[in-house]
């Protein structure tokens, strides 16, 4: 699911426990999953930003050319509108988009 797609909320929701939880059985358990997607999701937008930031990059800028770049300053308040990491995994965790399992063997 494309993070720019997502319809996840800008603004901070209230979300029932319960519908959270559910699928695990056990909130902290939900909240370490959510919280390793929303780090993943962090990553791969910070790499796309830092890819696209790097197009506009000069090897001899002078403090003019940074202030002015008017190209790298909409990249840069396009990625900042974008929903935020843990909004995306909440959203993707609902819509059980997020596959998880247990590793021990126990």
């Amino acid at each position: 699911m494309p993070i720019k797609d997502s319809n996840a909320a800008d603004s901070t929701i209230t979300y029932d426990r319960n519908q959270l939880d559910a699928p695990t059985g056990n909130i902290y358990e939900t909240v370490s999953i959510l919280a390793k997607r929303a780090i993943q999701i962090n990553e791969e937008i910070r790499t796309e930003l830092f890819e696209k930031l790097e197009e506009f990059a000069t090897p001899l800028e002078t403090l003019e050319e940074i202030f002015e770049n008017k190209e790298q300053i909409e990249v840069s308040k396009f990625y900042e509108k974008l929903p935020k990491p843990h909004a995306v995994a909440i959203e993707q965790w609902l819509a059980e988009k997020i596959y998880y399992r247990h590793t021990d063997n126990s």
